[in-house]
């Protein structure tokens, strides 16, 4: 079986097929919860995802994730992110106040994706005619990963992780509290998909998949190294012990600064083995421009 085709016949936890139980008993459940991306991923070093797209099926990427698709593929770029509805965009109702209406969704939509550092538009895609396919890819050397939901829960990932999902997922902007986005620098603002359908994110490196209750409930991680997690962990951010000795060995040696980033409770956690500032001290390392110097940590330098 090819993987496209076992990425077709995969199932999510909560989703079931007409299942017989007897001569008098089936279970059928509706077609809309059987339906998934068709995707491979290939690659190794730098991963891309491949998608096979039934006529009439859409699938959307960030602004910059795309590469390749067949010709009968329509591409079509939009600020406003998708409705859960199928990818087609509400019409708002109401004459001139709908329009006004859908207009101002729009553009906080695009303004929450601005603060969030994310890109300002979408691009859909669309197969006519026929079947179709389309190719996306990371911005980083990584792997890459499908994740399926089912409804019942949401992923929430690192900004920049997004990199495709189908029409029937909707993409947005979960902020977490002030004084932890402060204190981790990296986990302030977090993508958020919900709804029903495939969700394609990248990272850097290789990926791990822990559960924090396998581990007492409870790691703690470079707040870099966080990929992706279920709705159900709570994510958090900690200072490296405290302000004595031990303290300040760990921030101004130890090279993770003065917070890690805490996961605790049940549930999927994705990390991933490089981060993007261990990437870039190195690419300035091979370019003689090293500014992190013996101690690294507190004291280390990043060059805009």
């Amino acid at each position: 079986m090819r993987p496209a085709q076992q990425a077709r016949r995969r199932r999510t936890d909560g989703e079931r097929t007409s299942i017989s139980g007897g001569r008098n008993s089936s279970l059928v459940v509706p077609r809309s919860l059987l339906v998934t991306l068709q995707q491979e991923i290939v690659g190794n070093a730098m991963q891309m995802a491949v998608v096979s797209l039934q006529p009439g099926q859409t699938v959307y990427c960030e602004a910059g994730k795309f590469l390749f698709k067949t010709a009968n593929v329509t591409m079509e770029t939009r600020l406003s992110g998708p409705s859960g509805n199928g990818g087609q965009q509400q019409g708002g109702g109401g004459g001139m106040g709908g329009l006004l209406r859908q207009a101002m969704g729009t553009a906080m939509q695009a303004g929450q994706r601005v603060l969030a550092g994310e890109s300002l538009a979408f691009q859909y895609f669309t197969a006519e005619g026929g079947a179709g396919t389309v190719g996306f890819a990371g911005v980083l050397p990584g792997e890459m990963r499908a994740l399926e939901l089912d409804g019942t829960r949401a992923w929430f990932a690192e900004k920049d992780a997004f990199v495709a999902a189908e029409s029937t997922v909707e993409f947005g902007i979960a902020f977490q509290g002030g004084r932890t986005g402060m204190s981790g620098g990296e986990g302030f603002i977090l993508e958020k998909f919900t709804g029903h359908g495939t969700v394609i994110i990248a990272g850097a490196g290789n990926f791990i998949d822990l559960d924090p209750a396998d581990f007492g409930g409870r790691i703690e991680v470079d707040t870099g190294c966080v990929v992706a997690f279920e709705e159900g962990i709570q994510y958090g951010v900690q200072r490296v012990g405290g302000l004595n000795r031990q303290g300040i060995m760990n921030a101004v040696f130890g090279g993770e600064g003065l917070s890690l980033a805490t996961l605790e409770g049940s549930g999927r956690v994705i990390l991933q083995s490089l981060t993007i500032e261990s990437l870039a001290n190195a690419l300035k390392k091979a370019q003689g421009g090293d500014k992190q110097g013996p101690t690294g940590g507190l004291f280390s330098t990043h060059a805009g």
